[in-house]
């Protein structure tokens, strides 16, 4: 039986250690997808197809990795999806109870979804998307927290 996960975010932008545990789910898993919530309400920095191109170029050498835009509740996407799975990345404690809660609505909504949640590598333990634009928003340097082509995306978002 092949084992299909959804990996599900917002990503704005996507980051190195968002394709680290995409990376690691295609260590566990026989295909990741990689399902990306246009969330209105974050006012992200990138469009949805923004993003989706990006994750898709910064994943391009990676097999077995699909990447789509997706609306509505996360379980019946992942049941659409031929899914059983949702990797969700704890980087520190305070991840955990929102991750919770999720795992266990989820859960409730459809006996069929697991979460499964994995830790990034110890060098993305503090990275997140909000940070980056921050940094990136100031002028400050995030090469190497991101693949090359969101530094390009950043770096023109940010031209001064």
């Amino acid at each position: 039986m092949k084992t299909v996960a959804v990996y599900p975010g917002t990503f704005d932008p996507v980051t190195n250690g968002h394709v680290d545990l995409i990376k690691r789910g295609l260590a566990i898993f026989d295909r990741v997808i990689v399902s990306v919530a246009p969330s209105p309400k974050k006012a992200p920095l990138f469009s949805a197809a923004e993003r989706v191109a990006m994750i898709r170029e910064a994943t391009a050498a990676l097999d077995r990795v699909e990447v789509e835009l997706f609306e509505g509740l996360l379980v019946d996407h992942v049941v659409e999806k031929g899914a059983r799975v949702v990797i969700r990345g704890l980087r520190a404690v305070s991840d955990f109870e929102y991750e919770l809660q999720m795992a266990l609505m989820n859960r409730r909504l459809s006996d069929h979804v697991e979460t499964v949640f994995m830790m990034p590598s110890e060098e993305y333990s503090y990275l997140t998307s909000t940070v980056v634009k921050e940094v990136a928003g100031f002028g400050g340097d995030v090469e190497g927290l991101v693949p090359a082509c969101v530094l390009a995306r950043l770096k023109e978002k940010f031209r001064r």
